[in-house]
């Protein structure tokens, strides 16, 4: 039986409830619940082994998870298999088959479906203009560059109109121009097509610049799901705090509240004053993280240091600052038209610009400082 190809639509919504899968006795994944929104791209973010491209897998129906259950346009799709699911892969590695053109390689699911050939020719050539390729058609891989070849893969991927789209670690093979330029076309696509899409990335920046929302994962654990202000801003854990963009890590006690703030007393002497928990008592032990960037030489407050080194980085200076214990920490500061970095060696004070710019999180009595 032939097929005659859909005609565009949107993505379909993507509901992940209670997700866990195993290895073993290994916990890959443990009870992940995501919404992702019809058309959204969503970046699932992390460090390598936290569990991304499991549960990218399981969503294609690689694998069955262990628990939970995968809902794609409101129904389950748990006893489906890949090929019945509507779910559309780009491998890490591109997966094109070599003997074929990169037309041949785009037509190769539709002719999978036995969809009309007249449909097929139509489709592959709407593929091909979308992805920027009608003039490459009868190339096969090994004569295209890997940007190139990556746009094949994609127009593949979206040529069978997905309800999902997966991307597993897309840009790992290409070099950093290259990989930026990608980067926005595939944006640019994801947005003519409006097909909900995934993309597994360890590249924070790259997170962070694509994706509506970001989910942040640790050890097989949602840490985070939010947008990418939010995710930067107003990092919900002390491993988001650190894991995307730089924190200066500190550690002290909460003193007492003042007022909507509390005020919390640094080991390596000093007292800042920041948004609190109501959650948190007196005594308690925290980690308090301030990003370089929200970081200000002070007069007469602040965390005492000495500055280390300076490095002047065009419109910003980045000091190192050494406390009298020989911990460090880092500071961004502007820099106007002439200004050096401060000499190595000069006394300083340095606070938060405000204590909105400061995020605490409370620490257990044993916690490594």
């Amino acid at each position: 039986m032939r097929h005659k190809v859909p005609s565009m639509l949107a993505g379909q919504s993507l509901v992940l409830d209670q997700v866990t899968h195993r290895y073993g006795t290994a916990v890959a994944v443990q009870d992940v619940s995501l919404d992702v929104k019809a058309g959204e791209l969503v970046a699932l973010l992390g460090p390598s082994g936290c569990g991304k491209t499991t549960l990218l897998r399981a969503i294609g129906g690689f694998i069955a998870q262990s628990s939970g259950q995968i809902i794609i346009g409101g129904e389950s799709v748990d006893h489906l298999p890949p090929n019945r699911r509507s779910v559309g892969i780009v491998f890490q590695n591109y997966a094109l088959f070599p003997h074929m053109t990169a037309a041949e390689n785009v037509a190769y699911g539709l002719e999978a479906r036995r969809v009309h050939k007249p449909e097929v020719r139509a489709r592959v050539g709407e593929m091909l203009q979308l992805v920027k390729l009608s003039d490459l058609s009868t190339r096969y891989p090994r004569e295209l560059s890997g940007g190139q070849q990556q746009r094949v893969a994609l127009a593949r991927a979206l040529a069978v109109h997905p309800s999902i789209l997966l991307l597993d670690e897309p840009f790992a093979a290409l070099d950093k121009n290259l990989r930026l330029d990608m980067q926005i076309e595939i944006k640019r696509i994801q947005r003519l097509s409006g097909t909900t899409t995934l993309i597994v990335t360890h590249d924070q920046e790259e997170a962070l610049s694509m994706a509506d929302r970001v989910a942040v994962f640790d050890q097989g654990r949602l840490e985070q799901f939010g947008t990418p202000i939010d995710i930067y801003d107003n990092p919900a854990s002390l491993f988001v705090n650190t894991f995307v963009g730089t924190a200066n890590k500190f550690f002290g006690r909460f003193v007492g509240r003042e007022g909507p703030l509390g005020r919390f007393k640094l080991d390596i002497g000093g007292d800042v004053v920041a948004r609190t928990s109501n959650a948190l008592l007196a005594g308690d032990l925290v980690a308090i993280c301030i990003r370089p960037e929200h970081m200000c030489i002070a007069e007469n407050e602040g965390i005492p240091g000495t500055i280390e080194m300076g490095l002047p980085l065009g419109a910003t200076i980045v000091h190192e600052v050494r406390t009298s214990d020989g911990r460090s920490f880092k500071i961004t500061e502007p820099r106007s038209l002439g200004m050096e970095p401060r000499p190595a060696g000069t006394a300083v004070r340095v606070k938060a610009i405000s204590p909105a710019a400061i995020s605490v999180f409370r620490q257990s009595s044993n916690s490594s400082q």
